[in-house]
């Protein structure tokens, strides 16, 4: 990783998002970092594209990134963007999605959405998730660079209704970074992947964070093999949801769910020694 939390403006960071609904964190991965990204990516891309406008026709998706190799569990539970999360979601927040994107020339701009929209509270209200998007290439106006609309974070529900494509347009700004950037948004933000213009790939990934009450968009319990996620840090396996939303959400029969990464776990159900006698 490039940064450390001591030479971290947090204060700055956790300004720019409440003011404007998102910040960059230009230092986010240093070149060691992106190209252990690049390479553990390799093998999975090149065999399909999206199934649809939203993901992508152009574009290729790989999904449960945090279980695709050492760097992007480093780069889930990164301290910076830890203590800027802790500003803005409850203690307990979870991972709500994981993945690598990567838009091919000719790729059409997206829709313009909010990621937490699935989430149907009425705005304006509190974002319930926020997102990271860290560039591995260098992120231009015409390679598909993300686009946002500043401020639109606290929009109404009907403000949202209200935005046709031409005021798009023309709020819309391309967020311009270097590869080892990374764009952290609150989840009400309006935005898309733009077009790409370019002759070459862009290649990026992301991770979103959610409320601990709320449910993710990834079943991680079945994502990530066990024995895998046994492996990891506690507070990764925090963020998949191996932990108690107080008094007692998220437990497994009563019983506290990182047991079940403990070798040898058993679900209750299936012990023989405690099924009732026919």
């Amino acid at each position: 990783m490039a940064g450390s939390l001591a030479d971290f403006d947090l204060a700055a960071h956790g300004a720019r998002l409440r003011e404007d609904g998102f910040t960059v964190i230009e230092d986010f991965l240093d070149a060691e970092a992106v190209a252990a990204a690049r390479a553990a990516l390799a093998p999975h891309l090149g065999s399909h594209r999206g199934r649809n406008s939203f993901e992508g026709l152009t574009t290729e998706r790989v999904y449960t990134l945090v279980a695709r190799g050492r760097v992007f569990e480093q780069l889930t539970e990164e301290a910076r963007l830890m203590a800027l999360l802790d500003r803005f979601l409850l203690p307990g927040y979870l991972l709500t999605a994981s993945q690598a994107i990567c838009i091919y020339p000719g790729e059409a701009a997206q829709e313009v959405h909010f990621d937490d929209g699935f989430y149907r509270q009425p705005r304006p209200r509190p974002a319930i998730s926020l997102s990271l998007i860290g560039a591995i290439d260098a992120f231009t106006e015409t390679n598909g660079a993300t686009e946002v609309i500043p401020g639109s974070h606290a929009w109404s529900s009907a403000e949202v209704a209200a935005l046709t494509p031409e005021r798009a347009k023309a709020l819309l700004r391309p967020v311009v970074m270097p590869a080892g950037a990374a764009l952290v948004f609150q989840g009400t933000l309006m935005h898309r992947g733009g077009a790409n213009r370019s002759d070459a790939p862009r290649l990026a990934y992301t991770n979103q964070y959610c409320e601990p009450w709320a449910r993710t968009q990834e079943n991680f319990y079945l994502g990530v093999p066990r024995e895998m996620a046994a492996a990891m840090s506690p507070r990764l396996q925090t963020l998949l949801g191996y932990e108690i939303w107080p008094p007692f959400m998220g437990q497994v029969t009563a019983s506290h769910p990182r047991k079940a990464l403990e070798p040898g776990w058993v679900a209750p159900v299936a012990r023989t020694d405690l099924r009732p006698i026919p």
